[in-house]
């Protein structure tokens, strides 16, 4: 196998402003730029447009770098953080080939570079470059697995072959789950919703490219398939099962897992049960990603993932009156006052798949983990293994209602923060692996 080719989709918008740096050559034709320009849809047409030029190119024409080593372009406020409480906007660099597209009703820039370029930025989007080198080798072998697996799993679904629907709609009840299918077009998007990537603007230090080039073309494998190696940036204590969170198909190496050196005492780890998940949630066992260490943490993080400092346990509330409206806003539900939050379904870390809001106008029972953290947040929930304190209750209303909760995103796979500790705490890349994703083997696909 050769090293593969990805195609990523940076951003979408009416306007696109890039800058040049070198020339780049329209496929098919003579026609080159360098420089500033703005890239505009006009009356269903693409043009590339300066100060001398109005050019129109076709849909989806790649721009191809004369030379790939010296040439760079420059994309203009990326959106990164995309709907997260720490939204912002970057100016970003990036090496390879550009593409524009018409993609609903909008201009989408694609980057097209090769995979370990690509993983060497996003290994340095997802953490700092400066973290140990140890952790960025396991990171860059679940990168590189996972968009293999994707990318494996596209062709699959074109040629037909069992998918399942994302979405399950009745009277009483409303569940959606989010996976890459969203994108047809290219291959995966920049963003938390497939992986970090930032371009090459971040590459500072040179621990990113040391670890993609020691563990060139190496991947994760169960059996004879590509591990679709998930991550997520806490686990909160035991990892989370695949189909708790996306399709209903179980995969063997991405189940439960206890995110320690060995189990704590005192906690029935049966989270699927209300009790035990209550216990677990309420209190702080140990566990590798259960961490103040600022020292680590800043090692590791960037700059605005350390906004958030109570990741393992965290706690918010809200006023009856921002609930309902945050609630009745995102699910487009009218459920007039919120009366309960009940789960009915959590999976194996205490995240609950299946959530039942009793409203005074309706009751419905929602899911799967991210449309919940959706639908209770201005952005996202940092998870949904949460517990439920009803405060200040008149008239059998709550004035007042707490979360309190664990862990930072899906929790399924490898635990970012607990594999930075392990790291540090002088774990090598292959048993950080192996502790998250059991059973699987390391493998090399391409030199």
């Amino acid at each position: 196998m050769e090293e593969p080719q990805v195609s990523v989709g940076i951003l979408s918008d009416n306007e696109i402003d890039i800058v040049f740096y070198g020339d780049y050559i329209l496929s098919g034709g003579s026609k080159s730029f360098n420089g500033k320009y703005k890239a505009l849809l006009e009356s269903g047409k693409i043009y590339l447009i300066n100060n001398y030029e109005k050019f129109e190119i076709e849909n989806g024409t790649p721009l191809i770098p004369e030379d790939y080593l010296t040439s760079s372009f420059v994309l203009r406020d990326v959106i990164i953080g995309k709907r997260f409480h720490w939204e912002t906007k970057e100016n970003q660099r990036f090496l390879g080939t550009i593409k524009f597209l018409i993609e609903n009703g909008k201009l989408t820039a694609v980057n097209i570079l090769p995979v370990e370029d690509y993983l060497t930025s996003v290994i340095s989007s997802e953490m700092k470059a400066t973290s140990p080198k140890e952790l960025l080798k396991a990171h860059a072998i679940i990168s590189r697995s996972w968009l293999l697996a994707q990318m494996e799993r596209s062709t699959t679904v074109e040629l037909g072959k069992k998918h399942f629907p994302s979405e399950i709609k009745t009277e009483d009840e409303y569940i959606r789950w989010y996976d890459r299918q969203d994108h047809k077009l290219y291959d995966v998007c920049a963003d938390d919703h497939c992986q970090r990537y930032q371009g090459v603007t971040k590459l500072i230090e040179h621990n990113a490219q040391i670890a993609v080039s020691e563990t060139r073309g190496l991947i994760l494998k169960y059996g004879d398939e590509i591990c679709d190696t998930r991550f997520s940036k806490s686990c909160g204590g035991i990892t989370e099962s695949f189909e708790n969170v996306w399709e209903p198909v179980p995969k063997s190496y991405l189940t439960k897992i206890i995110d320690y050196k060995f189990e704590p005492d005192g906690f029935d780890l049966d989270l699927t049960n209300e009790n035990a998940a209550e216990e677990w949630i309420r209190n702080s066992p140990p566990a590798f990603c259960n961490t103040n260490d600022d020292e680590i943490l800043s090692l590791v993080l960037m700059k605005y993932d350390q906004q958030t400092k109570d990741f393992y346990r965290w706690t918010v509330e809200y006023s009856q009156e921002e609930l309902a409206n945050l609630i009745n806003t995102k699910s487009g539900f009218d459920f007039g006052n919120i009366v309960d939050l009940i789960p009915i379904q959590r999976g194996n870390s205490g995240r609950i798949i299946k959530l039942k809001i009793v409203g005074t106008k309706r009751t419905m029972t929602v899911g799967k983990e991210l449309y919940i953290r959706k639908i209770l947040s201005d952005t996202h929930l940092y998870s949904s293994a949460f517990v439920v304190d009803k405060l200040d209750i008149i008239d059998n209303i709550p004035q007042k209602i707490k979360f309190i909760g664990a862990g930072w995103g899906h929790g399924v796979g490898l635990c970012q923060i607990g594999a930075a500790v392990m790291s540090v705490m002088g774990y090598k890349f292959d048993e950080i692996l192996l502790h998250y994703f059991r059973g699987a083997n390391i493998s090399k696909i391409y030199q």
